[in-house]
């Protein structure tokens, strides 16, 4: 009599174990391997082997559903649309600013994603190096607008990346306290969101703003649309402050600087009263 052993149920589509002959164990696993094989050709797991257990907003979520198969060509196409949206953007600056000018702008658009370069520091900085105040407050609202599309499109791909991966699942964990201590943020929906964006804060840009509107219940729409308004009003008061501030450094430098120290102090206290409030972004 054959005789008979206990597989694991990794060996069966439907996910329970079975009793079969120990000498079929050899030909399933070899079906197993083929049937994997078949899987890869068609397309890659948007998460493989990615653990969600005990991770709040993640059932159910329209950014990231779990053993997702996404074929291969749509998964480069999804990686590269927001770097393509990107590049193509500082390709048509050359068209309205001066070559020298537009490097500069392309060198201060990737320094923009190295903490703690932030809006307050990238827009006053490019408007000295010459490149018009309102280019620095379109370039760095729609790098934020790029980033959440990348975040919506390739979520599960982001939560595997060094460090960033490790902090989103920590912001995510404490969502359901975060949004008790600022219910706004979901009884305003895209306002609330945007809101959150205009915020002179880290984390409150693409990636920050993407997980707040998910954990505030935001359609992918919405929540590029709230990115979008937050992050062109913010860029906009920086843009436009930053401007008058370096007219007036050229007219009058010691009133202009008083005016520079002045306005940068203020900022730092509002910055750290803030910071305090939102201490969940910075965990």
């Amino acid at each position: 009599m054959a005789r008979r052993v206990l597989l694991p149920h990794s060996l069966f589509h439907r996910g329970r174990n079975c009793l079969v002959s120990k000498g079929d164990a050899p030909l399933l696993a070899h079906r197993q391997r083929s049937s994997a094989r078949m899987r890869n050709a068609r397309g890659i797991c948007a998460c493989p082997d990615l653990n969600l257990t005990g991770i709040p907003y993640m059932d159910g979520s329209s950014l990231l559903r779990p053993g997702e198969c996404i074929p291969l060509p749509l998964t480069i196409l999804r990686l590269s649309l927001p770097v393509l949206l990107a590049f193509a953007y500082f390709l048509s600056s050359f068209l309205i600013l001066p070559p020298d000018k537009s490097l500069i702008l392309g060198g201060l658009m990737m320094v923009y994603y190295i903490p703690p370069a932030g809006k307050e520091s990238i827009i006053p900085l490019g408007i000295g190096l010459g490149i018009p105040w309102w280019m620095m407050a379109i370039s760095l609202a729609l790098l934020d607008v790029i980033t959440s599309l990348f975040m919506i499109l390739n979520f599960g791909l982001a939560l595997r990346i060094p460090v960033l991966g490790p902090w989103i699942s920590r912001f995510l964990s404490s969502g359901d306290a975060f949004i008790q201590k600022h219910p706004w943020l979901s009884r305003w929906s895209v306002i609330g969101v945007a809101f959150f964006v205009f915020l002179p804060l880290q984390g409150t840009g693409g990636v920050g703003a993407t997980i707040v509107g998910m954990m505030a219940g935001l359609s992918p729409g919405k929540i590029l649309l709230a990115i979008g308004i937050g992050a062109t009003a913010e860029c906009l008061i920086f843009a436009l402050g930053s401007e008058l501030i370096w007219r007036l450094i050229l007219e009058n430098l010691y009133l202009g600087l008083g005016v520079a120290i002045t306005v940068v102090s203020s900022g730092a206290i509002i910055y750290l009263l803030l910071r305090r409030r939102f201490s969940e972004l910075h965990e």
